[in-house]
């Protein structure tokens, strides 16, 4: 079986984790989201609503949705199943999170994995950290890897290492600082890949070389304005070519996906994105996309 290395083909098997199992009840959301850097104390009850919204949309397109389950080594950012690991053509790598008290997740990821039969190709080792965040395929044979907060020089060896036989293109980007080692800046804070030749982004924050690099590879630049950056308008998670998932409240951002013949559909995210930072695409590992 082919996995992903890829952003944007048709999605067939996600990976999801229930804010049932990963907020577990209002108690502990009052306890914890200031410990994991929350906006604001999400609503439990609004959130399993928002939820529920959420994958009726995600229903709609891909055939097979995994749930990682509760566990009690894990805390409230394990909503975000995006970033304990990352898919290419062959499996997963296990990544070992930035943010020291996620780095438990992995551990629970790689059991999952095993349980569920989805071979990994390697695990991050040392003092290597990364987010499935930073990592991002551009297609299926080129990988952009943000070296920012969260994931470091040694992390970008060993994925370069492990990917080698599986990428002709290895490009490392540069973050910037922005609001600083607290805050979440991925490079996927910055681009999402709707198609082949279709990215949304937000240029304030990419260097020049690698804005300068999508426009020569013949992919056109959406250009979310800096409210709606805010709002997480720039995470959008493709189902298929021009299908995507986007935040609602981002009208000038799905406006231009609209005018760019994609399909747009909305959620509610208040609760379990804005609030924890997290949007579509950190909502979800894509595992198969063909």
């Amino acid at each position: 079986m082919t996995y992903c290395s890829s952003m944007y083909k048709p999605l067939e098997r996600v990976i999801v984790k229930h804010p049932n199992d990963a907020f577990i009840s209002q108690d502990q959301i009052n306890n914890e989201w200031q410990k994991f850097n929350y906006v604001e104390a999400p609503d439990f009850n609004e959130a399993l609503n928002e939820y529920a919204d959420f994958i009726s949309i995600l229903e709609k397109h891909v055939p097979q949705i995994d749930y990682l389950p509760t566990s009690s080594k894990v805390g409230m950012d394990s909503l975000y199943a995006h970033d304990p690991v990352k898919f290419t053509s062959k499996g997963a790598i296990i990544l070992k999170s930035g943010k020291a008290l996620r780095q438990p997740e992995a551990g629970v990821y790689k059991e999952f994995l095993k349980e569920k039969n989805i071979p990994v190709i390697g695990e991050l080792t040392g003092n290597a950290v990364a987010d499935g965040g930073d990592i991002v395929w551009l297609d299926d044979r080129t990988l952009a890897v943000g070296r920012g907060y969260r994931t470091n020089d040694e992390a970008i060896r060993q994925l370069k290492e492990m990917t080698a036989d599986l990428v002709d293109e290895f490009i490392i980007v540069q973050l910037p600082h922005d609001q600083g080692e607290a805050e979440c800046l991925h490079l996927m804070s910055f681009i999402s890949m709707v198609d082949r030749d279709l990215a949304v982004v937000h240029s304030r924050l990419m260097p020049v070389f690698f804005r300068q690099l999508l426009i020569e590879r013949g992919i056109q630049l959406i250009e979310v304005p800096n409210d709606e950056y805010m709002n997480l308008g720039c995470n959008v998670l493709a189902l298929a070519p021009r299908v995507c998932v986007i935040a609602a409240g981002n009208d000038c951002t799905k406006q231009q996906l609209l005018d760019a013949r994609a399909t747009v559909y909305e959620y509610k995210g208040n609760e379990i994105s804005y609030k924890g930072t997290g949007g579509p695409t950190c909502l979800t590992c894509p595992v198969v996309r063909n």
